[in-house]
């Protein structure tokens, strides 16, 4: 697969940064890292959603209307899980960055191609995809875990669903690894 290179930059002022506490805002606070951590992967939960968008919009092919309303399941799902990683960087006291410029400057993700696909390479590319973002995830979490357990056990949960989703798509395009014997 070829990955189309990102010419994007992120917005000067662009990335999650920490917040000015006041009043009654107590507690624990996010350190930089911890903030750039969780950021990293709030930003490829968004772009996941986002790919997985195009490709039910842009899907074709065999068994399309089954793959189509899976992606619908897996950006929905996605979504929220965006939403979860934003709301406890709000919680920590950071500000999570989701603009469109910030997205695309700082996902690992790789581009996902434009135009009807078949569904069996939208298969392979969701796949990827989804596994990209876990990957991401279990990059950053032993620094995340070290820093924060609580923000570890949102991502614990969140890539149990991703690898229960990779599975479950990438089951699509295989065959069994032995075929049973027949007998009679």
């Amino acid at each position: 697969m070829t990955t189309i290179e990102r010419n994007v930059q992120a917005p000067a002022d662009g990335g999650a940064k920490p917040t000015r506490r006041q009043n009654a805002e107590k507690g624990f606070t996010a350190s930089k890292e911890l903030i750039e951590n969780l950021q990293a992967v709030h930003v490829d939960l968004i772009e996941l959603h986002l790919q997985g968008k195009q490709a039910h919009w842009n899907v074709v092919g065999k068994n399309f209307r089954d793959l189509h309303l899976q992606l619908d399941e897996i950006v929905e799902e996605v979504r929220e899980f965006s939403d979860t990683v934003a709301e406890r960087l709000r919680a920590l006291h950071a500000v999570p960055d989701g603009r469109s410029d910030t997205v695309a400057a700082t996902t690992t993700l790789p581009e996902y191609p434009n135009g009807e696909i078949d569904t069996a390479v939208t298969v392979d590319l969701i796949t990827q995809r989804l596994e990209a973002t876990v990957g991401t995830m279990r990059e950053r979490h032993d620094d995340i875990d070290e820093a924060d357990p609580t923000s570890a056990d949102i991502l614990h949960a969140i890539m149990e669903r991703l690898e229960q989703f990779a599975w479950m798509v990438s089951a699509e395009n295989r065959k069994p690894a032995t075929t049973p014997s027949k007998k009679g």
